[in-house]
């Protein structure tokens, strides 16, 4: 009788284990499923996003482009007056050689100020 009792509790140990084995396996199921499907489910809660982009409203970056616009104009005429004044200065001095750095220094910002400012107007399609 022993023997046959222990062969049954054996027999009953041994089904409650693999009931809880596949109670695990179940849950790692689940879990291995959800990491697979996560990233899709992710990458779809933000396609409404991806959709959109086509209304996007770039007012502000002309705004801002007009800003650099403007700087390049201000930049480019206190350079180019700078300069100039530099060089007067030099030469009513009668230091001619001296004045040559203020009159590129004029030069470079009359470029700034036509050729900076232009490019800048170019990229928005702003009129100078």
């Amino acid at each position: 009788m022993k023997t046959i009792s222990n062969e049954i509790r054996a027999f009953r140990s041994s089904f409650r284990r693999n009931a809880r084995s596949l109670t695990t396996s179940t849950t790692q199921r689940v879990r291995q499923t959800f990491r697979v499907i996560a990233p899709t489910l992710f990458a779809l809660a933000f396609a409404s996003v991806a959709h959109a982009q086509g209304s996007m409203d770039f007012s502000g970056a002309t705004t801002l482009m007009g800003t650099f616009k403007t700087f390049a104009i201000y930049a480019g005429a206190v350079i180019c007056f700078g300069g100039l004044i530099f060089a007067g200065i030099r030469m009513m001095s009668g230091r001619f050689q001296d004045a040559i750095p203020g009159l590129f220094g004029a030069l470079f910002g009359a470029g700034v100020l036509g050729w900076g400012a232009g490019w800048i107007g170019s990229l928005t399609g702003q009129n100078m």
